[in-house]
This record gives structure tokens, C-alpha cells and sequence, in this order.
């Protein structure tokens, strides 16, 4: 059985054996590139859903669009553009940046303007029910001190809240500084829609409740996303659906993925730390942003630095090379690989198992590595092949491909050359081959199956 880790309750504990799962990750505001911190988020839940489904799990991944919001009405004004047309335009860079990143688990993606009937009419319950208040000329808000259960996710009183103003919440006529807009009435030229309310738009908590509800109910089983989220984003969305709806919990599983800091502080746009993705996949490939993803717990921060993606090329170089000796070694030695494969696949998996711990799983990996590094080349064909099968099927659950890299013919030229040279016993001109090699970029082995050529890291 799964067990995962509940921000809620603050414990592990089993994920029920029910096959269908209802998970909701909350969306970016496309109002510009997304970083790679955000990408960690994604690239997270991506893996979640898949080794879900893997499991026998019928998952419905959902994930929010914040298409409405006043970062989008304030770029839209500086680019001299419909706010519409700037979040389109950044939607696009959003889904283009997740498929080049292999991120493709999601079912359904709700931008919150296609919901505006379903947000204002939770608003409106909670108007009824006494949650929500109107501040003339500015908006409807919803109350904290009418829910008694407010920071029970986060920990914080709601005279803690007094931090939480984000976005358009700053209004200084509240009852509560906590206290946040459901319903925003929108000013001269600015994106507006019809309500009972009056004419506006909406909050920033709101859509995603409104738009969890109407696809999954009033509660559902798994909420996701980044660790920042949690206060007063998620706290506000429990208050909300709630007090809406009067049933407990909102969401039965809370998981909150950890920040990717940039020398030790978050990586946002407000600090100007942040790598967009676009530009990080300039230089690397999507895989070595995935493998500093996964080979990190996703509750715990990590500090990105270049040295850290020059480590995850390393590591998935050797892995590749790794696996293309199995394919060529022919020797004579058993290892019972069978029996080798079924205690690595335990471990394994226990590890996936155990509140989703990728690095442990990636480390049974290694281990498997290091066991027949020294003696590859020795190794009966048969049995590389059971551990080569094995190596694939498991990278390739964590989204990894064993891909051969093309091999230049001028560098296989020069490989060539030098094992001709290294049969007439001319060392020296062997190694300044090996050099010439090196220096293009390759590493060069001479094995009892001829050489191995491989790119350097």
C-alpha cells in the first residue's frame, strides 16, 4: 500500500485502496514564462499521476488556469494588449514549456473565465450563508473570523493572518487584514462579467474551489501543489468550500511540494532569481531538470545551482553508458540476475511506496549499477539482458528513456583508427587519438568486446 504525507494531519497514511482518485494541482498565472521552480511542482505531479496510474489507479488529474488576475491586467496594460490576448499567449508558452518537459499526465486543464458562472455562484452561497461581506465601491470578501476552523492547515490563528494580503486583497476597509476578496468589482476598461453582485471579477481563491467543485463535488481525495501555496492560498480554499458547502474535510489528502530555492532564497519573479524554463532547456535537456526534480524528496527545498544540473547530466550520462554495456557484454559469468533484479525491484518500490521517496528509489538504482560495474564485461549475455530490461522498465517509470546517443562519424573514425593503431602496438599514437577524442567531447574504453564509446558528461 501507498503511504503518503498529509500536510493536513501532518502524519503518514495509507492511501485508500479505492481505484479512482480525484487530484487537483493548482495551475500558474499565465501572465508570463514560467521558472523552473515552478516546473518542480509540475514535473512532481506529472510522476505522481503516472506512477498512480501504474499502480492500478484510475486517476483524474485536474489543474487550474488563473486567466483572470491583476498581474494579467497589469502586463496587459504596459504590453498595450487585451488582457484575454496576454494570457492566451502565455497559456500557449505554459503547455508548449510542460510537453517539452514530457509533462503530460493532466486530464483536464479549467481556465477560471470559463467557470465565472459556477465562481459566482459559490460566492453568492457564501453571501447567504453569512461568510461574506460587501465593502462599497471595492468588493465582496469573505469574513476568516466566521470560520472557526481558519489556519488548520497551515497552523496559523487568524489574528496570524494578519500577513496574508496577496493580490487584490489589500483593501484597507476590512474587518480582518486576513481577510480576502471572493468578488472584485472591476474598475473603468478592465475584464468584467455580470453578477448578482454587480459587475466584476474574480478573486484569486475562489476559482479554484469553484472550479474543483464542479468537477469533483464538494470534497475530494488529493489537492496538490507548491509549498508556498499552502497560507493563504489553501488555507483560503478550505474556508471557503467549507463554509459553502458545510462538509468536512474539503480534501482528504494534502501534498505540498518543496521550493527550489536559488542560493538559498525561493526562485521568484519578484526577487528576479528565477531561470525561466524555456531558457534552462537551452542548455540541458528536459531530463536533467526532472532528475534534479526526483532525486530530491518533494517536501524538502532544493538549492539549484549550475554545478547541480552539470551533476544530474553526469549521473544520467552514466546510467546511459551503463546500460549500452549490458547490451554489448558477452561473457560467461551468472549472477542468478532473477533473483538480483527481484531484491533491487523491492526496494524499489518500498521506497516509491513510502511517501513517494524518489531519491531512495533512484539510489536502489545505483546500488544495482555498482554491483556489476567491475564485472560487466564478464557477464553472460543472458543475464545482462534481465538487468538491462529491469534498468529500463524502472527509468522509464521515473520518466527517463535509455536513449543511445548518435555518435559523430568522424569521432567513430578516429575510434577506429586508434584500435588499429592499439593492435600494431603504437601506444603513443593510440593516446594522442584518445586525446583528440576527448578533447570532441567523447571518452573512449578498451574492452574485451573491442572499445566503448561514449559522450563525456
Amino acid at each position: 500500500m501507498i503511504k503518503l504525507y498529509n500536510t493536513l494531519t501532518r502524519h503518514k497514511g495509507f492511501l485508500p485502496e479505492q481505484k479512482k482518485i480525484r487530484l487537483f494541482v493548482c495551475g500558474p498565472t499565465v501572465y508570463d514564462y514560467l521558472h523552473i521552480g515552478n516546473a518542480r511542482t509540475y514535473i512532481f505531479f506529472d510522476f505522481f499521476t503516472k506512477y498512480l496510474r501504474g499502480q492500478g489507479y484510475d486517476v483524474f488529474y485536474l489543474q487550474n488556469i488563473t486567466d483572470i488576475d491583476d498581474k494579467i491586467i497589469r502586463r496587459a496594460a504596459e504590453e498595450n494588449v487585451t488582457p484575454a490576448k496576454l494570457a492566451e499567449t502565455f497559456l500557449k508558452a505554459y503547455l508548449a514549456d510542460m510537453k517539452a518537459l514530457g509533462v503530460d499526465a493532466v486530464t483536464e486543464y479549467a481556465s477560471a473565465t470559463d467557470f465565472i458562472t459556477q465562481i459566482a455562484a459559490q460566492v453568492e452561497r457564501l453571501i447567504d450563508g453569512g461568510y461574506a461581506y460587501l465593502i462599497d465601491g471595492d468588493g465582496w470578501y469573505f469574513d476568516i473570523s466566521k470560520f472557526a476552523d481558519y489556519g488548520k492547515l497551515s497552523g496559523r490563528t487568524a489574528l496570524q493572518a494578519e500577513d496574508s494580503v496577496t493580490r487584490i486583497d489589500d483593501s484597507v476597509a476590512k474587518r480582518n487584514k486576513g481577510d480576502f476578496c471572493l468578488w472584485k468589482f472591476s474598475k473603468p476598461g478592465e475584464p468584467s462579467w455580470s453578477s448578482q453582485m454587480g459587475e466584476g471579477r474574480p478573486g484569486w481563491h475562489i476559482e479554484d474551489t469553484a472550479i474543483s467543485e464542479y468537477y469533483f463535488g464538494p470534497q475530494y481525495d488529493i489537492h496538490g501543489g507548491g509549498v508556498d501555496l499552502k497560507f493563504p492560498h489553501h488555507e483560503a480554499e478550505i474556508a471557503q468550500q467549507e463554509a459553502a458547502s458545510g462538509r468536512k474535510p474539503f480534501v482528504r489528502e494534502w501534498i505540498h511540494v518543496g521550493a527550489l530555492l536559488a542560493e538559498g532564497k525561493k526562485m521568484s519573479k519578484s526577487l528576479g532569481n528565477f531561470i525561466t524554463i524555456r531558457d534552462f532547456l537551452v542548455d540541458h535537456a528536459p531530463e536533467t531538470l526532472r532528475w534534479i526534480t526526483l532525486t530530491h524528496h518533494y517536501r524538502s527545498p532544493i538549492d539549484y545551482s549550475p554545478s547541480l544540473a552539470a551533476q544530474a547530466k553526469a549521473a544520467i550520462n552514466t546510467l546511459g553508458a551503463f546500460a549500452a554495456k549490458l547490451d554489448r557484454t558477452d561473457g560467461s559469468e551468472t549472477v542468478d540476475a532473477h533473483m538480483v533484479v527481484e531484491n533491487n525491484s523491492l526496494k524499489f518500490h518500498e521506497a516509491l511506496a513510502d511517501d513517494v521517496n524518489t531519491p531512495a528509489a533512484i539510489a536502489s538504482l545505483f546500488e544495482l549499477m555498482a554491483r556489476f560495474q567491475q564485472k560487466i564485461w564478464h557477464l553472460k549475455a543472458s543475464e545482462a539482458k534481465i538487468i538491462k530490461n529491469y534498468l529500463t522498465e524502472s527509468l522509464g517509470l521515473l520518466g527517463f528513456s535509455l536513449k543511445r546517443p548518435k555518435i559523430p562519424a568522424e569521432v567513430e573514425k578516429m575510434a577506429k583508427e586508434r584500435e588499429k593503431l592499439r593492435v600494431n602496438k603504437q601506444f603513443v599514437q593510440a593516446d594522442a587519438l584518445r586525446a583528440q577524442i576527448s578533447g570532441v567531447g567523447y571518452e573512449i574504453e578498451d574492452t574485451p568486446r573491442g572499445y566503448f564509446l561514449w559522450p563525456i558528461a
